[in-house]
């Protein structure tokens, strides 16, 4: 699939992070001394589109933004790009004096520039179809490398778009020192003899093998870090990121392989005789003038509780980073597939409370495969695999229903099930492309992808910047710009208040619920600790070596074909309880509503009331438009340092539980020998017990100072309307250019785009109609 590209890249993005002094007393309510400082989509219309194909290659053009509304004046692309040029030429016209509004001016133009990007993590067990889903939505068929006997991604793949017309791959690696330390757990891993775990014992021998071939056995870790193993990636050993450029998505793919696969398959691959994707952090492959992948970007995901420590720690940023979740099985055995279930289970926390995940979809692939014969007649098997997919959809959401610790983090309507077929997206045996579904997927990204925010919020910005700098010209009504600064300098108070008491409120409620949560874990300690080291052992005494693998990685495992271990989980899992459901009300992950009961989102300083009810203040309309922008721009700028920093709020509970059990940690990973397994438990039993009484405390007051420190951060943002404030109404224009010219334009292109977005309908409101058939 080639798609046009649309819109130009942005350039930057705007600084999030700011320092205030407040006062918040440790114990007490929350009070701010104003201060002045440098402030720093749409849906599937009824039915399905018919998709013009050509051919095998899927070479269709995906409907745009334009095509699915009212035709406009100008294409979206244009009008950024028309503003962006208009702001340019307005900042090289404003004189380089030292002048505090001039100044201003410059930083707000710059701040314009936002980089919008989607994450969708795509997760399933080897052989579940996800590089093929994701080489058919895109339209490269030949992109990712598709295992067809034992061959896996083992390797985190980003996939986004490229702005040079090429496919390219960024193969980043781990560091040699946390290479050297992996070897010595592996190698030690498979020093312990009795009651080992042949799964385990097998990927570590894997892992070994496709690097050093038979070359690992009887050598040290110091013998294996030898230069000679690393000839052919001189930029691991450089701690440098390696570039492969091709022209096509086959040769980059056949290239790939040894960084990402496991295994090679069906004979590919046959002249490689060392595999590096041991040594490999992450994979970015970019692909040229792709529309989808513009301002999204797709990751395969491998499983999680990796040995690795900086592995798993990209890993877990990227997975609690995702917008959007997939979640891939077979169609066969979606409903009973329980790595599918346990992926939602074990990441329900970093994805909702601890992510800002929206959506999860639930992808059933090979819906084409019916199990039985084809007898010839197109219209029964038609009818065959539409009664499969609502008979799947039925089971996999009545599943879904049944998991009630995931309801603490998402609601209903972030769930959907889809039935795809890529094989039949293509070849149209039975289906038509619409009836495979692929195209509400595609559908779907090209709603995350849209640029139309991003294009209005620059031209709203831009629209208030200019309507300032107009203004600014203009020295008459000086009184009154007093009167209503004055007005606005109160108002300004009254909203921050509001947004104070509410969040003093959401403080005091969590400080409530988590000293009922470290009293419970307290009390509950034991009765978690017993279900967690003494499970029922399917393999004899083979529990040992897990138990070794937990230690070894910091408490979390991640066993083969089974669902995550993770014991600072188990321990946090009473403060967690405590406040799941405060925390979901708190910071909400649908877009529709907002952080700390919407207070955020309703401030406002009434500058339209101002301007529609009071006509002495008509000498500053100007002004006040720009006061608007600037205050939707920073209710915006705050909804996303909210959304990230809620993240190291959630996880600091199960952080500080993880940092307290560190020592335990090692100390029972260096337990060996006759009696492993009970000295292994004495030493974490031991440890709980002792530490109970701080440990537990120590998360809650973490947790708290951290709730503290955004409360502080939102504030002090809030106060930077104030220069705002001042700026635009106490300071006049001298040497200020005239921008009259431009700003019309810029008011032109804003009323389009308000109108155009005004039409848009709501994001796949419901199922398509399944289609009729013939039996």
């Amino acid at each position: 699939m080639q798609v046009p590209q649309r819109y130009p890249q942005s350039q930057g993005e705007q600084n999030t992070t700011n320092s205030e002094t407040v006062d918040f007393p440790a114990q007490g309510n929350l009070h701010i001394q104003p201060q002045v400082r440098p402030s720093t989509s749409a849906s599937m219309e009824e039915g399905m589109r018919k998709l013009n194909l050509q051919g095998e290659s899927s070479n269709w053009q995906l409907p745009t933004r334009r095509q699915r509304c009212e035709p406009v004046s100008y294409s979206e692309e244009t009008i950024l790009s028309k503003v962006k040029e208009i702001m340019y030429d307005v900042q090289d016209k404003l004189p380089d004096q030292d002048n505090k509004l001039h100044q201003f001016l410059k930083k707000k133009i710059k701040d314009l520039e936002i980089d919008k990007r989607e994450l969708v993590g795509v997760f399933g067990r080897t052989g579940a179809g996800k590089s093929t889903l994701i080489n058919t939505i895109i339209g490269e068929k030949n992109l990712l490398p598709i295992g067809r006997v034992k061959a896996c991604t083992t390797v985190m793949i980003k996939v986004e778009a490229n702005m040079r017309k090429q496919y390219e791959a960024e193969i980043e690696f781990i560091t040699k020192e946390e290479w050297k330390d992996e070897l010595w757990s592996l190698l030690n891993f498979l020093g312990d003899d009795a009651d080992q775990e042949d799964d385990e014992d097998q990927d570590t021998v894997d892992k070994l093998s496709a690097l050093y071939g038979e070359e690992w056995r009887d050598k040290t870790p110091e013998n294996l870090m030898e230069n000679k193993y690393f000839k052919e990636v001189p930029e691991f050993l450089q701690s440098k990121r390696k570039l492969l450029t091709c022209k096509s998505a086959e040769e980059l793919s056949a290239k790939l392989v040894k960084y990402t696969r496991s295994e090679s398959n069906d004979g590919e691959g046959k002249e490689v005789k060392r595999w590096y994707w041991p040594l490999v952090k992450c994979v970015t492959v970019r692909v040229p003038n792709n529309d989808l992948l513009q301002h999204v970007t797709l990751v395969d995901l491998p499983g999680n509780g990796d040995r690795n420590k900086s592995r798993d720690k990209m890993w877990k940023g990227v997975v609690g980073s995702c917008s959007t979740v997939w979640i891939v099985t077979e169609m066969k055995r979606a409903a009973a597939e329980r790595e599918a279930w346990d992926i939602l289970k074990s990441a329900s926390s970093l994805i909702g409370n601890g992510g800002e995940c929206q959506h999860i979809h639930f992808i059933c692939t090979k819906s084409d495969v019916t199990g039985v014969c084809d007898d010839g007649s197109k219209d029964a098997v038609r009818a065959l695999i539409f009664q499969n997919n609502i008979q799947a959809k039925e089971e996999v959401n009545k599943e879904f229903r049944k998991l009630k610790e995931f309801k603490k983090h998402f609601s209903d309507e972030s769930f959907r099930v889809f039935t795809v077929s890529s094989k039949e997206f293509l070849q149209q045996q039975h289906l038509t492309p619409e009836e495979t579904e692929i195209p509400r997927l595609q559908e779907f990204l090209q709603e995350l992808n849209d640029c139309h925010s991003e294009t209005l919020n620059y031209v709203s910005g831009a629209h208030g910047i200019l309507s300032l700098i107009q203004g600014a010209r203009s020295r008459a009504g000086a009184d009154r710009n007093t009167d209503v600064c004055r007005e606005l300098k109160e108002k300004m108070k009254q909203e921050i208040e509001k947004v104070r008491q509410t969040m003093q409120k959401t403080y005091d409620t969590f400080e409530r619920c988590l000293t009922e949560g470290v009293e419970k874990s307290k009390s509950s300690w034991e009765r978690l600790l017993k279900s967690f080291l003494y499970p029922p052992r399917p393999k004899g005494g083979a529990f040992h070596k897990i138990l070794k693998c937990v230690v070894q990685k910091r408490g979390t495992h991640k066993p083969k074909n089974k669902k995550l271990i993770n014991l600072n989980m188990e321990l946090t899992s009473c403060l967690t309880d405590s406040i799941d459901e405060e925390f979901k009300k708190t910071f909400p992950n649908e877009a529709k509503c907002g952080p700390f009961n919407g207070s955020i989102n309703s401030f406002s300083l009434e500058t339209e009331r101002l301007m529609r009810e009071r006509q002495e203040y008509k000498d500053v309309e100007l002004q006040l438009i720009f006061l608007k922008t600037e205050e939707e721009k920073m209710k915006t700028k705050l909804n996303k340092i909210i959304r990230e920093q809620k993240k190291t709020i959630y996880n600091s509970l199960m952080e500080t539980i993880e940092e307290n059990m560190q020592e335990c940690y090692e100390k029972a990973a260096e337990i060996s020998g006759a009696g492993m397994l009970n000295n292994m438990r004495s030493t974490i039993e031991k440890h709980v017990r002792d530490s109970k009484d701080i440990m537990f405390q120590r998360a809650k007051d973490a947790m708290l100072e951290q709730l503290r420190n955004l409360m502080v951060l939102i504030l002090g943002e809030l106060n930077t309307m104030q220069e705002s404030i001042e700026l635009s109404l106490n300071t006049d224009g001298d040497s200020i250019p005239d921008v009259s010219g431009e700003l019309q334009m810029v008011k032109n292109y804003y009323d389009e785009l308000k109108e155009n977005s005004r039409e848009e309908p709501p994001y796949m409101s419901a199922d398509p109609p399944v289609p009729a058939t013939h039996s």
